[in-house]
């Protein structure tokens, strides 16, 4: 079915159409809908962790998702990027884990995230516990914006190579218990 229609089955045009959107729109509209009521519910930790996130918007090198309300981990896995709120803190990483790339998974039971491939493991905050990698899972520049986490996709830091930055890539919300 095409986006626009020349009537809308009552032979209108759809130009008078009341409720005008694109898909795109409507999924945008969607989706923080549904983080809303999620928000308003208190949606657990394990349902969260299984859900996927969609940016809120995206500009040049920007994608922006709206600030997690509760502690968790959410996927956005058309930008490759792992959302995590954890402790008062918002962390935006690579979706794959260091060692050769993997989509990494969260393990909602052991809470913390873990290589399918070769068992590697991280910390929520993406410190590296055990396993073949040899670092932290990579970090991507984060900044809070209004009720938005704002995550630069050109700017991913290394643990092992820029220690500073991997340290500074984070959103602090003021404790634990900041909504």
């Amino acid at each position: 079915m095409s986006e626009k229609m020349s009537e809308n089955g009552n032979g209108e045009s759809c130009d008078a159409c009341a409720l005008k959107s694109t898909r795109r729109e409507f999924f945008r509209e969607t989706a923080i809908a549904a983080a809303a009521i999620v928000a308003a519910l208190g949606m657990p930790a394990r349902a969260q962790a299984l859900s996927f996130l969609h940016a809120a918007w995206t500009e040049g090198e920007n994608v922006a998702y709206p600030l997690p309300s509760v502690d968790g981990v959410t996927i956005d896995k058309e930008h490759q990027i792992i959302l995590v709120r954890h402790q008062g803190s918002v962390y935006a990483f690579a979706l794959s884990c260091p060692h050769q790339r993997t989509a990494l998974k969260w393990k909602e039971d052991d809470g913390r995230f873990q290589c399918p491939k070769h068992k590697s493991k991280y910390q929520p905050d993406g410190t590296f516990i055990s396993g073949r990698a040899t670092r932290g899972m990579d970090r991507y520049s984060v900044k809070k914006k209004g009720a938005e986490i704002i995550v630069d996709v050109t700017k991913l830091f290394r643990e092992d190579k820029e220690k500073a930055e991997w340290a500074a890539a984070v959103v602090t919300l003021g404790g634990a218990n900041v909504r």
